[in-house]
């Protein structure tokens, strides 16, 4: 009798520790990087440790010519084109030919 529960004890235990480590596995190579690209978007939004330190910027080109490069672009508004005529999109020339 003592041998019989010891059996069913074993087999229990066998079959419980047998589904448990079904339980654990592994991550996955997607699992591991789970949620990564959530963090670098957050990272990349916070304001820098050390506010104070200005951006090193690099200056590309001097005043003279940002100020010619905004007055060309401010001129530019002064012609307004003629509008297109829409109406003739698509119409071909009445006889069912190319011109």
């Amino acid at each position: 009798m003592k041998n019989i529960i010891m059996r069913k004890n074993f087999v229990f235990c066998f079959c419980a520790l047998l589904t448990l480590s079904a339980c654990s596995h592994d991550p996955s190579a997607i699992d591991q990087h789970f949620g990564s690209a959530v963090r670098d978007a957050m990272q990349r939004q916070t304001a820098p440790p050390r506010p104070s330190d200005p951006p090193q910027i690099s200056a590309t080109s001097d005043g003279q010519s940002a100020k010619s490069a905004i007055d060309r672009y401010q001129k530019s508004f002064d012609v307004i084109p003629p509008p297109a005529n829409v109406f003739n999109i698509g119409v071909g020339n009445g006889s069912g030919t190319a011109p």
